[in-house]
């Protein structure tokens, strides 16, 4: 080998390992993350990959999905160690915000979002919805049939999550605005005197359904697609309140006030809140609800079929107040 080669192969490894070096050292982008991590992480590795920013992901139980990290958030004010929260639904977002805990930010990604989806300060703002659904056995219980049993003596064979925690949470959000809260009290506490079971999370009520075990429960769109992929006796129908709307839950994206990555930490909010990301979610196996503009042919037939549903979804915007009542009621009622 010549000297010249010599000098350059030196040279060449000299940059390599400071690269090396460099990257190494460079502070990884920290975010929290209540969806579920079977399709979060794809995205988020993926978003690494391509922008060389290192991330490292703190996701949320399934027993205390979304609701955890929102008050870890909380404990973490005053010296925060996230620099994005994906949160998995929208009402938590909204407590935040409130606290002085988000960070403003409207960029391109914020542009293609629908005014009705994201805070008018830019503090959050939604994509990749998902619906509120009754999953059921259709051999076992025809859709007609579903309210009566709902609304029975017997419910044994009916199951719901936790209400403390999630999209569960949400939807009592939305009972407590919609009925007032001594109704949903009232319900709440019937449906438990007639049997109805309480499992850790949406996909436990998924599994009870598509095992037999229960007939019918309340769960998220992703949650059935599951069942239905794995070739379960699973069929659903939306959650519909008395006026006809249904539930449809976003995902929602913050940067977190005090973050000290704030150029990574906006790049990745564009990222999560891009068509292709949005397109991602929607062709994976969660089959979500995208919020911006998408080519309505690059979408799957389910999800097309989703779309008019969430359409008439209920402002969840207004609901902040109804959250904080109903979440001091369920505490309250945990500890009974």
């Amino acid at each position: 080998m010549t000297r010249r080669r010599v000098l350059l192969t030196i040279a060449a490894g000299v940059v390599l390992v400071g690269s090396w070096w460099i990257g190494a050292r460079r502070p990884a982008l920290v975010v929290y993350c209540a969806h579920d991590a079977i399709h979060a992480e794809k995205v988020l590795r993926d978003f690494e990959k391509s922008t060389g920013i290192p991330v490292v992901i703190r996701f949320d139980t399934e027993a205390t999905k979304s609701l955890g990290l929102v008050e870890l958030l909380v404990r973490e004010k005053a010296a925060p160690r996230c620099d994005v929260f994906w949160n998995n639904e929208l009402l938590g977002m909204l407590d935040l915000a409130e606290r002085g805990i988000l960070e403003p930010y409207a960029g391109a990604g914020f542009a293609r979002i629908p005014p009705s989806c994201k805070d008018p300060a830019g503090r959050w703002t939604g994509f990749a919805a998902r619906l509120r659904v009754v999953i059921f056995n259709p051999q076992k219980v025809t859709a007609p049939e579903i309210p009566a049993r709902l609304g029975g003596a017997d419910r044994a064979r009916v199951a719901i999550a936790k209400p403390l925690y999630g999209t569960t949470l949400t939807h009592y959000s939305v009972l407590w605005n919609a009925w007032g809260g001594e109704r949903l009290q009232a319900w709440h506490r019937e449906a438990r005197r007639a049997g109805v079971r309480e499992a850790n999370g949406n996909a436990a009520v998924k599994d009870l359904v598509a095992e037999g075990v229960c007939d019918l429960g309340f769960t998220d769109t992703d949650d059935f697609f599951e069942a239905k992929d794995e070739g379960k006796p699973v069929a659903m129908l939306p959650v519909r309140l008395e006026n006809g709307a249904t539930i449809c839950i976003p995902n929602t994206v913050a940067i977190i006030h005090g973050t000290k990555r704030p150029a990574e930490a906006r790049k990745l909010v564009d990222y999560l809140l891009s068509e292709q990301t949005e397109l991602a979610l929607a062709n994976s196996k969660s089959r979500q609800i995208p919020l911006g503009p998408v080519p309505a042919e690059r979408l799957p037939a389910e999800v097309r079929e989703l779309v008019a549903w969430a359409r008439e979804g209920v402002d969840l915007t207004p609901l902040g107040p109804a959250r904080a009542a109903c979440l001091a009621w369920l505490k309250a009622e945990s500890l009974r």
